[in-house]
This record gives structure tokens, C-alpha cells and sequence, in this order.
């Protein structure tokens, strides 16, 4: 095992050191730079299976498995490309100034000028917002399943023209 401070492989047992609210597994030379962090054994922790003899192997689910859904699960789909000019024209047509539609929004107009100039792309809240107050689609929604089967319905394949020839001649 490698000290977490200075990267040296540590000889012996690591020590737990807290350095700058920082909990770090270091050598003993590092030790110093922090305070030491008392270790709880815990004794009711269950024994990995292997280490239980005759017991059979329990397959554990992986930590990525359980992991936070971040900002881009929640999406819908991808932003278009020129979202600052439909934002804009979508705003022109309506007749609204930035500071009004940001009102109407109830965010900051400094946001619309910087979403319109391409210096940030929106959040997913702001961007419904914006659908919603100016009535344009800023995202290119996936393709379902419903519309992949319904565009199957629409132009035969080669193995739907057999199943109609068969039923032709019985």
C-alpha cells in the first residue's frame, strides 16, 4: 500500500491521520502532519464468504452499481445546437425584452444574455422554463420504442412481405 501524502510504500500497518479535515492512510514519517484518527473495529461486520469455511460465495453488487444519478440521467435528450438563436428569435416574436422575459421566467436577466451570447448552456429548469414561457422545443428528444415500431408499421420489410405472400395463397 502506498502513503496517501507522500506516495512511498508504506512498511508495517498505515496509520489513519486526519490532515486539513482530510482522513489519509500515511507512512509513519507522514504521520506528523496530522492528527491521528482512532480506528473502529467493528465486530459485527459478517466475514466475507470465502473466509467462512463451508459457506457458499455471495456475489456482492459493485459500488458503480448504487451510484448518485447525476445531472445528465434526469435529461430528456441533447440540446440543440443553436438553442441561443431560437431562445432569441422565439423572444423577438413574442415582443419581450431580456429583462421581461426574465421576469416572467423569475430569474436573473444577466442569465438570458449569457444563455442568448453562448456563454452557458441552460439547466435543465431553466430550459423548461424557457420552452414553456416562449413555446419552443430546445431538445432533441430520443427516438422510443413506440416510434420505432410505429416507423416498422409504416414501410414493410422484407420479412413482412413474405408473411403477407403466405397468407395470400392459403
Amino acid at each position: 500500500m502506498q502513503c496517501e501524502m507522500c506516495g512511498e510504500t508504506i512498511r508495517g500497518a498505515p496509520k489513519l491521520v486526519r490532515v486539513e479535515g482530510a482522513e489519509l492512510q500515511v507512512c509513519s514519517k507522514c504521520e506528523k502532519f496530522g492528527t491521528e484518527v482512532q480506528q473502529v473495529r467493528r465486530t459485527d461486520l459478517i466475514r466475507p464468504a470465502q473466509a467462512r469455511p463451508g459457506a457458499a460465495k455471495s456475489v456482492a453488487a459493485s459500488p458503480s452499481a448504487y451510484r448518485k444519478r447525476d445531472l445528465f440521467d434526469y435529461m430528456e435528450g441533447d440540446i440543440v445546437d443553436d438553442y441561443n438563436e431560437r431562445i432569441r428569435k422565439a423572444r423577438m416574436e413574442k415582443g419581450l425584452s431580456q429583462k421581461d422575459l426574465a421576469m416572467q421566467m423569475k430569474e436573473k436577466e444577466h442569465l438570458i444574455q449569457k444563455i442568448e451570447n453562448r456563454d452557458l448552456i441552460p439547466e435543465e429548469n431553466v430550459r423548461k422554463k424557457l420552452e414553456k414561457v416562449l413555446g419552443i422545443r430546445l431538445v432533441d428528444a430520443p427516438v422510443d420504442e413506440t416510434e420505432k415500431k410505429i416507423q416498422s408499421k409504416l414501410a414493410p420489410t422484407l420479412g413482412d412481405l413474405t408473411i403477407i405472400r403466405k397468407a395470400r395463397k392459403q
